[in-house]
């Protein structure tokens, strides 16, 4: 995947800049998706209604990860809209990613599993949690890939806010 190319957003009011300067790179956002524990996670029910959940999840190879059954409210909204979007905070950051989310599971992509256990290992010393790829290679399972679209963050608002688009 090749990086994004990272712009202003259109906000109106809020002082952001009008140039370039001062953007923010992708790795840093990257840095700050990889080392989450806490994702927001937005999907939209049938009846357009908006639904928030937190959940942990692992950023690998630039795409967002999760995990969760199938009759959750959450996976029931993106079987019938898979646009969600997903976002992180801490003190005055923060980074915010859409984009469109499908159930990978059954997975048996052994290089992609290796990597997302690394990406959920955070949840072990904080948690005690330790993801199980049997529980991805379940046809009835839920394992959820968010491919992102356009990702917003700052380190710094208004001054660092930058849009990044994917390709």
């Amino acid at each position: 995947m090749t990086e994004p190319r990272a712009t202003r957003p259109h906000i109106p009011g809020y002082g952001i800049p009008d140039d370039d300067r001062g953007t923010l790179p992708w790795s840093w956002a990257r840095q700050q998706l990889e080392q989450a524990l806490v994702y927001w996670v937005a999907s939209v029910k049938p009846d357009s209604h908006a639904h928030l959940m937190p959940t942990w999840g692992a950023w690998v190879n630039d795409r967002f990860y999760f995990e969760g059954g199938l009759e959750t409210r959450r996976a029931r909204n993106i079987a019938a809209n898979g646009w969600i979007s997903v976002g992180i905070s801490e003190r005055n950051q923060a980074v915010i990613v859409e984009g469109e989310a499908v159930n990978i599971a059954p997975l048996h992509d052994a290089g992609l599993i290796a990597a997302l256990l690394e990406g959920f290992v955070k949840y072990r010393d904080s948690d005690d949690y330790e993801a199980d790829p049997a529980n991805w290679r379940d046809p009835a399972g839920g394992l959820w890939e968010l491919r992102p679209s356009v990702a917003f963050g700052w380190s710094r608002f208004p001054d660092t806010t930058t849009r990044w688009e994917f390709a």
